[in-house]
């Protein structure tokens, strides 16, 4: 089955193409094509997405991503079509519009068999520029489109074994298996007893994690996005040693739920700098080093606090910040430690980020359920777990 999967939840515009075989152990994943464009420096000078910006570069980059994606794949032929009527699907996109008339009337059509596209959760704006581009492949094409969560995609990210950035494979996973999903927008502990159904065990009731890192990389003078910046001078304060002279909050690790809390220790630091506005190089990077040595002991803590409530035979990290070092060499060290029966499966550094491979192995799944229609739309609040 081969899928084509579209991605534009936030600020990266993705596109990738997919070949799935079902194997006995699970389902081998080739990426025949794969395409992105990432905004990250021109949001830079906002300090975070402005969403109109995002919306604007998904418009003028999802041709030219698709193309890149489909000649990689070598299924970019040239034709000549009419082009049908496509409503007012592009009311709002005009530039999309044409860039795609001159795209779809040359183009003929490839051997795909479904679209799959994120359809929430994410900005609102940047959804529909890429819900309303799959709604007129889906149309001109005459196949189905897989309305996908982003959240599932990170979820399905955080199972896969990959040799490399073309071959992967998910093993059926052990259940129940519980997901730490961790990024820019979201925190949150879900716990799948079944194959794709899930539920709530803990969440944020403040900022994401990874909000919090941005923040706070914000407060010290670093540039967007926060969290690399800040894992650079935690790495650096730690390889210098010493005595660190700064001590943070862990928000509600004693606390006995498996909510998050993020806002207190963004606060702490903000606190801290104002006492203390001129820190010196050492200074700064002690700083960083508390703070995420705070952010993973309260992530570990509470999903240890899961694991053993839920008795989850597996875990599962996802999300941008699930590329962090510190979290993954803390986790990876807990589990043997306090853990040694449970499986541990943290992804490939290039999966933790927003990326069309994850919708599209998400896709694959929930196309061979029948979960397929004929056109979709956004939803920016969509959850990929209820309490």
């Amino acid at each position: 089955m081969r899928i084509l999967a579209i991605e534009t939840s936030c600020d990266d515009t993705a596109v990738a193409l997919l070949e799935a075989t079902p194997t006995e152990e699970g389902t081998s994943f080739r990426v025949l094509g794969n395409s992105a464009f990432s905004q990250v420096a021109l949001h830079q000078e906002y300090g975070g997405v402005f969403p109109t910006v995002a919306k604007r570069e998904h418009a003028r980059n999802l041709v030219p991503m698709l193309v890149a994606a489909l000649t990689q794949g070598e299924m970019l032929e040239s034709d000549t079509s009419t082009l049908p009527d496509l409503g007012d699907i592009f009311a709002r996109e005009p530039e999309l519009e044409s860039a795609f008339n001159a795209f779809i009337t040359t183009t003929k059509k490839p051997a795909i068999d479904a679209i799959a596209v994120t359809h929430g959760p994410g900005l609102a704006p940047a959804l529909w520029v890429g819900v309303n581009f799959a709604n007129a492949l889906a149309r001109v094409w005459n196949i189905p489109i897989v309305p996908i969560n982003h959240m599932e995609g990170h979820m399905l990210a955080g199972l896969i074994d990959a040799k490399d950035k073309h071959e992967m494979h998910l093993a059926t996973p052990t259940l129940p298996l519980l997901g730490l999903l961790i990024s820019g927008g979201h925190t949150e502990l879900v716990l799948m007893k079944e194959w794709l159904s899930y539920e709530l065990i803990g969440k944020t009731r403040d900022d994401a994690v990874g909000e919090a890192f941005d923040k706070v990389a914000r407060m010290l003078g670093l540039p967007y996005p926060g969290g690399p910046e800040i894992s650079k001078l935690a790495d650096a304060g730690r390889s210098n040693g010493g005595e660190n002279p700064f001590t943070l909050p862990r928000p509600m690790i004693t606390e006995d739920s498996c909510n998050f809390s993020w806002s207190g220790l963004k606060t702490s630091v903000l606190y801290l700098l104002k006492k203390q506005p001129h820190l010196s190089e050492e200074e700064r990077e002690k700083l960083a080093e508390e703070f995420e040595d705070a952010v993973v002991e309260v992530l570990w803590k509470k999903t240890a606090r899961a694991i053993t409530q839920t008795d989850a035979r597996m875990l599962a990290l996802g999300g941008g910040v699930s590329a962090n070092r510190q979290i993954r060499k803390v986790f990876t060290e807990k589990m043997a430690e306090e853990f040694p029966e449970r499986l541990l499966s943290i992804p490939p550094a290039y999966l933790t980020t927003d990326n069309a491979v994850m919708i599209a192995i998400a896709g694959y799944y929930r196309m061979a359920r029948g979960e397929v229609a004929t056109t979709t739309t956004a939803n920016a609040n969509l959850v990929l777990a209820k309490a």
